[in-house]
């Protein structure tokens, strides 16, 4: 019979409001380390001193492991010493009540299951306090929205699962040096192996990106007006979407959804933009492929979501919904930074846009996909003679470019010279800036405006050179 027998069990704790806990398993650990150090092994990777409930028990935890990480003995007297020097010797009842842990264990074989039992009870514990949290904060929402409670909410319950896996997460590199060479000898040999990227669409930009976009990846597009980064990110969507079959997720904050939808059917359909906005003009070759378009695109996994202002809060939430609504998502859009609000307007304006691109490239890591940012470059490019944007022409924020795991810039030259000859009228240039672990360069593309489409600059046609317009082509 010992002091622990008064506790009540798991059903009476329960009936009694007693936060989960197991103050014998706490007991038993405690003994059995102190009887032998070198069980220490079996829960160190899983537990440490908060999760212990009652407080002297919290104390002698962290004495033991004190003791022990610093390579001496840990046992009831040099732990007591311990306690001792540090002013905690009567907070844990004096060194008759350590004594009596080593008495409670006559055998340090099951550390390992009361260590699990003593983390799950801290996890139980852990969340029933979160759900406290959230409970305050909905009933003292202190002017936030609904969307952004429920987003912190969100991320705690998160955190929780997160932090409730302990195990060994050390990869030897034996094991990962042969699994490696074991995804090459597959790719090598065209064996049918799950891609660790997902490609654009655009051969001549995934060669530049070694494959594609990783999961997880938080990539800038950025350009000026006019230059057709809208257009370009939704053709990599497309691809994602139709092509490969994978869930897509499109912020639109700049246009409404039905003009996406439209420039998606004038791509697909091989339609001029014009006739698809203004009915009256189709003719009637338009409709046997405004058809086929339409039976493509209702089958794509492609989600729009065209609410203007919204806050990294509110996208993370429906991005997660989405996904499990849907499903791992492919790719993630958003279109553009300088429309999105800030959680707190009050703040900076680079603060604001730091939290943003660290929220989204959290939110990629999270859902293990690539996140695709557009973002507007400074007014200051316009002033130099060579007006391809660099890293610097970025916004308002240096976080912007320390956070992306790829920036990417796009140039048209025939939209800032428009007196160009003709065969610049399709060109348009990538500028891959920064590319983790890759090796930063320039892509020519086909920018098909009439389709508000992105290709591959073809192999047979020479890239533009002439800077004159021949005078017969004017007004043409």
């Amino acid at each position: 019979m010992t002091e622990f027998d008064d506790f009540p069990p798991d059903e009476a704790a329960a009936q009694l409001r007693i936060p989960p806990n197991s103050v014998q398993s706490e007991a038993a650990i405690l003994g059995g380390l102190m009887l032998d150090n070198g069980t220490w092994d079996h829960v160190a990777d899983i537990l440490v001193e908060r999760d212990f409930y009652r407080h002297e028990h919290r104390l002698i935890f962290g004495a033991v492991a004190a003791l022990i990480n610093s390579n001496r003995p840990a046992d009831v007297i040099t732990v007591f010493e311990h306690l001792k020097r540090n002013g905690h010797d009567g907070e844990v009842g004096g060194l008759a009540f350590i004594n009596g842990l080593s008495q409670f264990v006559s055998s340090a074989s099951n550390l390992r299951r009361y260590a699990e039992i003593v983390r799950e009870r801290s996890v139980l514990r852990h969340l029933i306090a979160t759900c406290d949290e959230v409970a305050t904060a909905a009933f003292n929402p202190s002017g936030k929205s609904v969307i952004e409670i429920l987003d912190a909410a969100q991320q705690k319950v998160f955190a929780i699962g997160e932090q409730s896996s302990r195990d060994d997460d050390w990869a030897s590199i034996q094991d990962l040096v042969v699994q490696e060479l074991d995804r090459i000898q597959a790719v090598a040999d065209g064996s049918n192996v799950e891609q660790d990227y997902t490609p654009s669409g655009l051969a001549d930009l995934d060669e530049r990106l070694d494959g594609g976009m990783r999961p997880g990846d938080l990539i800038i597009l950025g350009a000026r007006p006019r230059m057709g980064k809208s257009a370009l990110a939704m053709t990599i969507a497309d691809h994602v979407g139709y092509r490969q079959g994978l869930p897509v997720a499109v912020f639109t904050m700049e246009m409404p959804a039905t003009q996406v939808v439209k420039r998606l059917l004038a791509g697909h359909a091989r339609i001029h933009l014009s006739r698809i906005k203004r009915a009256e003009r189709l003719k009637d070759f338009d409709w046997p492929g405004l058809t086929r378009a339409v039976e493509e695109l209702r089958c794509a996994p492609i989600h729009i979501n065209d609410h203007s202002g919204q806050t990294i809060s509110q996208m993370r939430t429906k991005a997660r919904k989405l996904a499990r609504k849907v499903g791992k998502l492919g790719l993630i859009v958003v279109d553009y930074l300088g429309l999105t609000t800030a959680t707190d307007p009050k703040q900076s304006r680079a603060y604001q846009l730091e939290e943003v691109t660290k929220g989204l490239k959290a939110l990629g890591k999270e859902l293990g996909c690539p996140v695709l940012l557009l973002a507007q470059i400074s007014r200051g490019v316009e002033q130099r003679a060579d007006q391809m944007p660099m890293l610097s022409d970025l916004r308002d924020s240096g976080a912007i470019e320390q956070d992306a795991d790829i920036v990417m810039f796009l140039h048209r030259e025939i939209v800032v010279k428009p007196d160009l000859s003709d065969e610049w009228k399709y060109h348009a240039k990538v500028q891959v800036a920064k590319l983790r672990d890759g090796e930063p360069g320039f892509v020519d593309l086909m920018y098909v405006g009439e389709h508000t489409l992105f290709k591959d600059w073809p192999e047979d046609q020479q890239l533009p050179m002439s800077r004159v317009r021949v005078a017969s082509n004017r007004g043409t």
